[in-house]
């Protein structure tokens, strides 16, 4: 189905009008209330009354996380902070949290752009919705839940871990629908496998996925443990949450930005030129209609690219492609630049590994070098694993040694570049407990 067909079907060149209009009134009113963007337009000679339409936007300011940061925690509100009445912040495991904030305006939008993923995913009024993701500071919880309530559905809020009471209300009350994070449904999976649930039993029908990358061999794993038919669903706090964009059902070929909210460009990572459609850059945000935190230009870090036109579903928002990685993640490895899922999209061709691994990150003679720790997994590890998988071990058995040569050689010839390989035992590798999964381990001696 689809929530506001009058919105999500707009003729494009309408739907620019709209998008022109909402950009003048969020710089008049960032000019007049936003300290930081009132310095900042005024420094580049940039009056409110200059920017016309959308064919202005590249004389913004971008902003980025770190002008957050810099205001922690209310410098850039763009109403008074009474006004309020929600807080959520990101994690700050790299320094201070980012502190978002939202008016009963903001809380609503926030619902129906959840609202409108649910129903791009498969979600229909009256299906039942277990939503696996964080409730509390993290925006991906609440945001869900009251999307799912403003779509109709009947919402069982689990949040996240303790895999065995998932299992158990999947079991008993039979939701129609599932989110949480890929790497959770990953982990939901193995253990529905290791307990003999066969995904038919289970009355999972779609499957909204987000807040960390991941790629199609991941979806892949999950429409067949799970017996889904998943989609990805974007956001960020800064933005909004999630809800920014969603895959339809139907296609599933990139995720439909809300772009009559949420407006969107590809800059280059390095120069910040734009980067014309079907081009992979980094994303950039302008929200149009929030109230609490507008925010003009803002540079996510994703790197992803936008392609438009018509979709099967009906729908004519612009479409952004899965996230291929962080420019903060990316990694050189000898002078190639190498993303985590670039790694993860090479294993998942080989059909004795599974899902699971782990890259380590060392410095070898002052170059950085990569170890890929892959999981094995299936007919191919029950008949030869040990309980370790020592150098030693892999060696000796031609079937091992065969396997990793083959593994390297996939990687050096996709990726352009040589990783050493580690073969790790069913179990060895990392899993989810119900948050974003980090499969990066850095070694590398700090300054």
């Amino acid at each position: 189905m689809i929530f506001e067909p009058e919105l999500e079907c707009m003729d494009v060149e309408a739907r620019r009008a709209v998008q022109g209009e909402r950009l003048r009134a969020l710089v008049a009113r960032v000019a007049e209330r936003v300290p930081l963007y009132r310095e900042r337009l005024a420094a580049s000679h940039v009056k409110a009354g200059d920017i016309r339409g959308l064919g202005d936007l590249t004389r913004l300011p971008l902003t980025r996380k770190t002008d957050l940061r810099d205001t922690y925690p209310f410098g850039m509100l763009a109403v008074p902070r009474r006004d309020c009445i929600r807080v959520h912040a990101s994690s700050g495991t790299t320094g201070r949290p980012t502190v978002v904030a939202y008016t009963t305006a903001d809380t609503d939008l926030f619902a129906r752009v959840c609202a409108r993923s649910l129903a791009m995913a498969g979600a229909e009024p009256g299906m039942m919705l277990h939503n696996a993701y964080g409730y509390g500071l993290f925006t991906g919880g609440l945001g869900i839940h009251y999307g799912g309530e403003r779509l109709g559905m009947t919402v069982v809020p689990v949040s996240g871990g303790m895999t065995e009471r998932q299992l158990l209300l999947i079991q008993d009350l039979k939701p129609d629908v599932i989110t949480c994070t890929p790497s959770y449904a990953l982990t939901l999976v193995a253990e529905c496998e290791k307990r003999g649930i066969a995904p038919d039993a289970l009355s999972l029908r779609y499957a909204l996925h987000g807040a960390e990358p991941w790629t199609d061999g991941m979806r892949v794993q999950i429409d067949r443990g799970l017996g889904v038919r998943c989609t990805n669903i974007y956001g960020l706090s800064e933005i909004i949450g999630p809800g920014v964009s969603n895959e339809c059902v139907e296609a599933r070929d990139g995720s439909h930005v809300m772009e009559d909210h949420f407006y969107p460009e590809i800059l280059h990572p390095e120069t910040g030129e734009p980067v014309p459609d079907g081009g992979e850059g980094v994303l950039v945000i302008t929200t149009l209609t929030k109230e609490a935190l507008p925010l003009l230009r803002y540079w996510t870090g994703d790197i992803t690219s936008l392609t438009r036109g018509t979709c099967a579903c009906g729908r004519t928002l612009v479409k952004m492609a899965l996230i291929k990685g962080r420019t903060d993640d990316m990694l050189i490895i000898r002078g190639v630049n190498v993303y985590p899922s670039q790694v993860e999209s090479v294993l998942a061709r080989v059909e004795e590994l599974a899902p699971h691994y782990r890259l380590v990150v060392t410095r070898e003679k002052n170059l950085d070098a990569l170890e890929v720790q892959a999981e094995l997994a299936g007919p191919f590890a029950r008949e030869i694993v040990r309980e370790t998988l020592s150098e030693e071990i892999v060696e000796a058995d031609h079937q091992l040694r065969a396997l990793r040569g083959r593994i390297t050689k996939l990687l050096h010839d996709t990726i352009g570049v040589s990783m050493r390989v580690t073969l790790l035992p069913p179990g060895g590798a990392p899993r989810s407990e119900g948050g974003k999964l980090n499969r990066v381990t850095d070694e590398r001696p700090r300054a």
